[in-house]
């Protein structure tokens, strides 16, 4: 269970930074800190069994249908990544905490961080492919949180939407990829699916699930063409850019590529795609890099350069590139991460990035300067850095690697790369902290306090010990995370400073020469390059979302157009397509079954709703009469659920046809009396025509479902209803028992629509609308006496009966017809009885009820009785039942269903009364209406009197 732990903890711990900075920015640091300190201590219990070539697992069946399992997993790579989420956000944290200024909120600042470093454990650490592409869509909104961080400029919330919408498209093919990868092997456990290499690489589904997958971990990574998100997520914090953009979220494209090696590397389409994608990534990005200004801009086209070179090596597809591959993601994280916090500490204590006004900062800085230098020669390659091994492992491997029949065409390539590393690295170098000094900068330059400069101290340290003895302190890692990776045995290899004279060292010496060549005549190189083209990414893709936004907006305005009927027309006659086009091109015979004589009672209920129907037809635009028919056509079906002996069904019916008349009836007394007449003649052509056509199809398909044979849950129900459910009638155990938890669902939206009716209702009392109620001036002829006597006596004798029946049909419905839903309805219409007879504001002065509340706690009555089986060991909302004995009250049942009927029950009343107290509301307003202090508009008392 230590697994889910380490990946919960940053989701948990994220509510800390929230509440800790209420005492201080200290307490708040260190309470991050902490949660990923302990995380951190936990992946590290694993470092022994996972060395020695373990596998840690643990997990459970969540959705076992839709093969979403919460499995998790630690072999050698998750290991690494882990890591280095864990690690590296813990430098961070501290890091940020010098960092952020005093205006900057911390606290949400940490909880962003926790957010995205949880969601990036989680990715490293899935066992199931489903599970992990949540986390992957988790780091896209947590990043795009956090490169958003500074709202205030707009730079940030450009670049904060530009990678939300590269990354989360990437994601969406993504998706599509993992569904396929999982529908050839028939599982998403990715432990299942390293173990099919064959029958992936077999199947027709291989090609389509291999490119889907490569766009998501190549938009994620930014690869070329999708590289121009990351240098424009540079607008974020630098903490956010030494820690996204270059230990974790980019590195979330290459962890999946070295996951699925096993599976998906070794083809031909692999190798040209991937080895392509990564050269061409790793030359374009270096050669922008080399021209940038921006610190950040030159490290964050780097980090794109460097992608490409793992990526490059990944698609290789040989066992000595995969173990270069991971060597140079730990190389990369070190370096890279000290460099973006370097560049950090210059534009906080110098005030600027820009390299045209900086240089002479060794003897200023000399503390960040030695950091610096040494980190960025380590990105250059400069011998006895972790930086030259790996970048040696690169070049060796593409001596030895030939493209389309050409075996030079990679090594020259390659080498051009790395010279332009060199050239970019030592431009950082010389140009930022040697040089004579200024006599002006933006800021006093200054090293800053520990706090700032111990983190990339600590990782620089990692850079010269990585370098000097690398099987020491990288040797165990690389050959546990490249095992994982190649998925068996590892091929022959020795991290070392010296392999003799290779073909790698000779294209090493070229690309270290010429790229100071290149530094030493920067000046005509720069000149030259300026005179060439500069198509921007970042234009392009303004252009293309502009477009089509653009093709979007009018798509959207010419179809929704705000006219019901036209949705309808085009829903109805799709599935009037489909249907027929289906039935037409599929082979179907006669039903089997005879057909059943009607009897003369069920002619005249058929008549009489047809009748209905058609009076509703030629009264539509009368409101209120289209509401009484309607009302009609219920109680007609009524009595066909009686007479198909269906009495719940037929007192559910009724009841609910009371209530929504009443309520209707409100809400009609806001509306014209009449409807507007239809447009044009065509348009009603059309509609008669699909009405006529949908009619005939859904009555073929009844006719088609009862001539034949079929199979039925009927008898199922019927034979477990009082032995499983503890009931006779069927349907109630159905409700509560057997399908609760759509009942569930069913009052959870019932809640939902009685609130949205009160938002809406409520927000109609202010503003403009409630202007235009207060100047409401009705001229329709209203009765004097609001209140009749007779009517307000007979709801007063009513209402003590209404309820008695409601609480008898609420205790009965278990066992006959009745239950929660239904007695919620009768005890309903027993309280608007009493709204209508003498008024909302008379009634509700004597029933201060919150009805808020009451739908609330229905929904909590109902949650708690399905928890409470959960705690029992039994699936949710399962029935409990017992008989007891009383004296005098003899035997009895007692189930729980009882509990989860009374949040239903509380439900229902708590939707309706709320709907009809809002109407209630709106009418007394448009109506300038006092609230009447007595129940009816003659007062008894005051005719005594007189």
């Amino acid at each position: 269970m230590s697994l889910v732990l380490i990946v919960m903890l940053p989701f948990i711990g994220a509510v800390l930074p929230a509440l800790m900075i209420r005492t201080g920015r200290n307490a708040c640091t260190i309470a991050t800190a902490s949660v990923t300190i302990l995380a951190f201590a936990l992946l590290m219990t694993h470092v022994p069994a996972v060395l020695r070539g373990e596998v840690v697992q643990v997990g459970w069946d969540w959705l076992p249908g839709l093969g979403l399992n919460a499995n998790f997993f630690l072999d050698g790579l998750g290991l690494l990544f882990a890591s280095l989420i864990l690690g590296i956000g813990l430098l961070i944290i501290i890091y940020a905490r010098f960092y952020l200024a005093k205006e900057d909120p911390m606290g949400t600042f940490f909880t962003y961080l926790l957010l995205f470093q949880g969601a990036m454990v989680g990715i490293v650490l899935s066992d199931n492919i489903l599970m992990l592409l949540i986390f992957w869509e988790l780091t896209s909104l947590s990043s795009f949180l956090l490169i958003g961080y500074w709202k205030h400029l707009p730079e940030g919330r450009q670049g904060a939407r530009m990678a939300l919408a590269v990354t989360g498209g990437g994601g969406l093919a993504m998706i599509a990829g993992a569904l396929l990868l999982g529908q050839i092997v028939g599982s998403y456990d990715l432990s299942v699916i390293l173990q099919h290499k064959e029958l992936i690489q077999a199947s027709p589904l291989y090609v389509p699930a291999l490119l889907l997958i490569l766009i998501g971990a190549f938009a994620k990574s930014a690869q070329f063409p999708l590289h121009f998100w990351l240098p424009h997520a540079m607008a974020a914090p630098t903490p956010v850019s030494a820690y996204l953009h270059s230990a974790t979220m980019v590195k979330a494209g290459i962890f999946l590529l070295a996951r699925l090696w096993p599976v998906l590397a070794g083809t031909e389409i692999w190798f040209y795609l991937v080895t392509t994608t990564g050269l061409i990534t790793m030359v374009v990005a270096a050669y922008i890099a080399l021209f940038k200004d921006d610190l950040k801009a030159l490290l964050a086209y780097s980090t794109v350069s460097h992608l490409g070179l793992v990526t490059m090596l990944l698609g290789f597809g040989t066992p000595l590139a995969a173990v270069a591959a991971v060597f140079h993601i730990i190389n990369h994280a070190t370096f890279k991460a000290a460099l973006f916090m370097s560049a950090g500490i210059v534009d906080h204590e110098v005030g600027s990035r820009d390299i045209k006004h900086l240089g002479g900062l060794v003897m200023l800085m000399p503390i960040t300067a030695t950091l610096a230098t040494i980190a960025a020669a380590s990105m250059a390659g400069i011998p006895l850095l972790n930086g030259f091994l790996s970048k040696e492992m690169m070049l060796e491997e593409a001596a030895h690697t030939v493209w389309a029949g050409q075996a030079w065409l990679i090594p020259l390539l390659a080498t051009a790369g790395a010279m332009l590393s060199v050239a970019y690295s030592l431009r950082y170098i010389t140009q930022v902290f040697f040089g004579p000094v200024r006599e002006h900068y933006p800021s006093t330059p200054h090293d800053p306090p520990m706090g700032m400069w111990l983190p990339p101290a600590f990782l620089v340290g990692l850079v010269m010990l990585i370098g000097l003895f690398p099987q020491t302190f990288a040797g165990p890692l690389v050959a546990a995370s490249a095992g994982a990776v190649i998925g068996g045995p590892l091929p022959d290899y020795y991290l070392s400073i010296w392999h003799g004279l290779t073909p790698a060292l000779f294209m090493s010496a070229v690309a270290l020469g010429l790229g100071i060549v290149i530094l030493w005549r920067y000046t005509q190189v720069r000149a030259a390059w300026q005179k060439g083209p500069h198509p921007q990414a970042k234009a392009l893709f303004d252009r293309t979302l502009t477009g089509a936004v653009a093709v979007s907006s009018a798509l959207t305005y010419r179809l929704h157009n705000g006219s019901l009927q036209r949705y309808l027309a085009w829903f109805i006659g799709a599935c009037v397509v489909i249907g027929y086009v289906t039935f037409w091109l599929s082979s179907h015979e006669a039903g089997n079954r005879a057909m059943l004589p009607a009897a003369p009672v069920a002619i005249v209920g058929w008549l009489l709703l047809i009748g209905g129907c058609a009076a509703l037809m030629a009264l539509h635009r009368d409101r209120l009469l289209a509401l009484i028919t309607v009302g009609v056509i219920g109680l007609i079906v009524s009595i066909g659920f009686v007479y198909l002996s269906a009495p719940d069904l037929a007192l559910t019916q009724i009841s609910v046809e009371v209530v929504t008349v009443v309520l209707l009836l409100l809400a009609l007394n806001f509306l014209p009396k009449h409807t507007p007449a239809e447009s044009m003649s065509v348009r009603k052509v059309r509609d008669g025509v699909l009405a006529v056509v949908a009619g005939l199809g859904v009555g073929a398909i009844a006719f088609a479902a009862m001539t034949r044979d079929f199979v039925t849950l009927s008898d199922f129900y019927l034979e477990q209803s009082l032995p499983g459910g503890g009931g006779t009638n069927v349907v109630n155990v159905i409700l509560v028992d057997f399908r609760g938890f759509d009942t569930f669902g069913e009052i959870i939206v019932l809640g939902i629509a009685a609130l949205a009716i009160f938002a809406l209702l409520d927000g109609a009392l202010r503003g403009e609308v409630g202007r235009k109620l207060d100047a409401w001036v009705s001229t329709e002829q209203r009765s004097m006496n609001r209140h009749p006597m007779m009517l307000v006596v007979a709801t007063r004798v009513m209402l003590p009966l209404a309820l008695l029946v409601g609480a008898y049909i609420f205790l009965r419905g278990h066992n006959v017809p009745g239950g929660g839903f239904i007695a919620g309805l009768v005890v309903a219409i027993a309280l608007i009885m009493q709204y209508m007879a003498s008024g909302f504001g008379w009634t509700a002065k004597r029933m201060r009820v919150d009805y808020h509340g009451m739908v609330g706690a229905g929904i909590l009555i109902a949650a708690a009785t399905g928890i409470g089986s959960w705690i029992a060991g039994h699936p949710f909302l399962t029935s409990a039942f017992e008989y007891f004995t009383w004296p005098l009250v003899g035997k009895f049942e007692l189930a729980s269903a009882i509990a989860f009927d009374t949040g239903v029950f509380l439900t229902v009343v708590g939707a309706v009364m709320l709907t009809l107290a809002n109407l209630s509301r709106i009418g007394r307003r448009a109506q300038h209406q006092q609230i009447n202090e007595q129940p009816m508009d003659v007062n008894p008392l005051e005719n005594t009197k007189n």
